[in-house]
């Protein structure tokens, strides 16, 4: 089996799973502009080859690419980069080299535009926030303001997390929006949901059922945390609510997902919205067809004693997972037989701007024998993740608090 991984260095921990194909006997090509000296040791000793181009926006050099490793190696049984920005691309190429484990080109506007997403969601009987295109003008959207009630939600209808997204309190606003916004006309308006942003993710097999399945809960705005350069906690829970896990199962089957570890969000409704849902109920935000970014796979192997990316690897090169009972009807039972120990496992964040009540020194002193990450963050990831993070495991509820609490601690 010949899997093409783009982009393998980043986040640098997805080595793990090369490791985990190439113990399964799978050889894992590597294609990626930077230079192979740069690349750690622990991936370089996974790759069977590594192909770098100087250009991954130039489709011609990754076509070359693909071709070379191709005629190199045989039939090409995956093309992959677990990156957001590269999905188009990827499909782009897998129909081009007829690679038909995953999504191909004329299908991606499923899973890159919000308003497609919205279709499926509705044809699904899934709850979602309503919605309405903003190429149909100010006065369509207007309309749609005085139905839902402000404030509402601009967003690109293709976007990744939370830029260009704009929060609209009244009709001044909205003009305004409409009157200075590049491009608006390819954005969506949504009514405004609060509550926590709760992850469905999961491994999911060539029949569309679970192998793996995690809860993170996210803060409720990464706008905010953006914008107005807030810190940043999030955590992977002990558990599955069933609401979630029946929801996200839903969604698996909305979209046809087939052979893909997802990252599917939600929102945790924090008051009762009528037809919407009630307080505590699970309410459809985007899918993502990739894991969670950053750090999070390794979080949720943390959280339950696990290795996602075996399981993942595993389910690249046997349809199954190979840690506990493959069984799909039965996955919460088999994750049991992996998870020995299950923990909260909490991240947080600071900003360089900030003066903080609490020290490096002192955090480590605390929470040393529960660190589990410390580390300086990319620049490239440090607007929406802060540029100092700390990652431990904890039991209990009050104590994922109160270490929230501790790093955050201002002057």
């Amino acid at each position: 089996m010949n899997f093409i991984f783009i982009s393998p260095q980043f986040p640098h921990t997805y080595w793990e799973f090369c490791n985990r194909l190439k113990q399964n006997g799978v050889n894992v090509l590597g294609i990626a502009d930077a230079p192979y000296d740069s690349l750690r040791q622990e991936l370089k000793d996974s790759l069977t080859e590594y192909y770098r181009v100087d250009n991954m926006e130039d489709y011609d050099q990754m076509f070359r690419a693909v071709a070379f490793l191709s005629f190199k190696y045989g039939k090409i049984d995956w093309i992959e980069s677990n990156n957001e920005y590269w999905l188009e691309q990827d499909a782009r190429l897998r129909t081009d080299f007829h690679v038909t484990t995953g999504i191909q080109a004329d299908q991606i506007r499923s899973i890159k535009e919000k308003s497609e997403m919205k279709k499926l969601y509705i044809k699904g009987n899934i709850p979602t926030a309503r919605q309405v295109q903003a190429s149909k003008g100010i006065k369509t959207v207007s309309s749609f303001a005085d139905k839902v009630g402000f404030p509402i939600i601009a967003k690109p209808d293709v976007g990744v997390g939370a830029g260009g997204t704009h929060k609209i309190h009244d009709k001044h606003e909205l003009e305004e929006f409409f009157r200075t916004v590049s491009q608006a006309d390819k954005y969506v308006i949504e009514e405004f949901i609060t509550g926590d942003i709760c992850s469905y993710d999961a491994i999911i097999n060539s029949e569309g059922e679970p192998l793996f399945e995690s809860m993170t809960v996210w803060p409720p705005s990464i706008m905010d945390i953006v914008n107005k350069r807030l810190d940043l906690s999030y955590f992977v829970a002990k558990d599955v609510p069933e609401a979630l896990r029946a929801i996200g199962r839903n969604t698996v089957k909305a979209f046809d997902v087939k052979s893909r570890f997802v990252h599917l969000e939600y929102f945790r409704l924090d008051k009762d919205r009528g037809a919407l849902g009630s307080k505590g109920d699970f309410v459809a935000l985007e899918v993502n067809m990739r894991p969670a970014g950053g750090y999070t796979p390794d979080m949720i192997n943390f959280a339950h004693s696990t290795d996602v990316y075996k399981i993942w690897a595993d389910m690249v090169a046997y349809d199954k997972s190979k840690l506990g009972c493959s069984s799909s009807h039965n996955a919460h039972n088999a994750l049991s037989i992996a998870w020995q120990d299950e923990y909260f496992c909490v991240f947080a964040s600071r900003r360089d701007i900030y003066e903080y009540v609490h020290t490096h020194e002192e955090i480590n002193e605390r929470y040393g024998a529960n660190m589990v990450m410390q580390e300086r963050m990319p620049e490239i990831l440090s607007g929406a993740m802060g540029n100092q993070m700390y990652t431990v495991k904890l039991k209990t509820e009050k104590e994922k608090d109160e270490f929230i609490q501790f790093v955050h601690a201002k002057r």
